[in-house]
């Protein structure tokens, strides 16, 4: 079992690091809101610091999941961030949906202290990390990788390396994309279908069979046609997701037409007040007309 440390325990890093203390590893936690800390000490054991760098002082691979390109760096090279006590040989794993760009710039913080990094961000949602079935594209180093894959394993029911540093934030901008896409055309099909006279759920009874299935209609239409927006993931945290897509892809001249649009229906749905909304919300737009 190893020594092990977890930096931000917001709704999906709270459920990941108690995974890890349930698989027997020995668990230090950091959160800003210190009750939150306390809250997970109590309930999962371990102990809690009050810096990234405390927490990450003993600690064999340190993980983190906060929120943006910032805050990645504040706990990793800033102020009493977590790079300046690990020690050579250890490895910090991101999985902060953050930009390419972030994670090679702090591998190469890492590589001069010879600490080894991997951005590893995650797909699943709240209820994966809550039941362990996370999906996580990797990017780093095969050695550091094939260091922390049995470790991840216990929120993760997939993992792959993608690649070099910021291969696995690539891959995440992937995902990204075909969500918006796919959460827009479920909006459009449910709101053709209600004004062509159909019962919705009758359709996507009939044909989530076929080749129009996904995960966000298998779970996601029932919620659509009841109004109900008030979990999952937000629409304010797919905006900044978007925002990073957008961002690389005119870096690397991919053309983007139906994700910039589908950005600007989310910032709709924000101006509304549905910021922290399920991403599935965007139905909401059709409602009104």
């Amino acid at each position: 079992m190893a020594n092990l440390a977890f930096i931000g325990l917001g709704v999906m890093g709270y459920p990941m690091a108690g995974h890890l203390a349930r698989a027997g590893h020995s668990v230090c936690v950091y959160n800003r809101t210190i009750s939150k800390s306390n809250a997970w000490v109590a309930e999962h054991g371990g102990w809690s610091a009050a810096t990234p760098a405390e927490a990450a002082r003993s600690a064999e691979v340190v993980f983190a999941c906060v929120g943006n390109d910032d805050d990645v760096r504040a706990v990793t090279i800033g102020e009493h961030g977590a790079f300046a006590e690990m020690t050579s040989g250890s490895v910090f794993v991101d999985h902060t949906t953050a930009s390419a760009d972030v994670a090679r710039e702090l591998a190469g913080h890492a590589a001069v202290s010879g600490i080894g990094f991997v951005d590893a961000p995650v797909s699943g949602g709240q209820a994966g990390a809550e039941n362990g079935k996370l999906t996580i594209m990797a990017g780093g180093a095969e050695t550091d990788y094939a260091r922390i894959e049995p470790l991840i394993a216990a929120y993760a029911r997939a993992s792959r390396l993608m690649g070099p540093s910021g291969a696995g934030q690539l891959t995440k901008m992937v995902n990204q994309i075909c969500i918006a896409g796919l959460v827009e055309a479920l909006a459009e099909g449910l709101h053709f279908a209600t004004r062509a006279g159909l019962d919705p759920a009758a359709v996507i009874e009939v044909i989530s069979k076929g080749a129009a299935q996904s995960w966000q209609m298998e779970n996601r239409y029932k919620t659509m046609i009841e109004g109900k927006y008030d979990f999952g993931f937000a629409v304010d945290w797919m905006r900044k997701d978007l925002a990073i897509c957008l961002a690389e892809a005119k870096r690397n001249g991919a053309q983007l037409p139906v994700t910039a649009l589908v950005d600007q229906f989310y910032a709709e749905v924000q101006k509304a007040g549905g910021g922290r909304l399920d991403t599935s919300s965007l139905l909401t737009r059709y409602e009104k007309h």
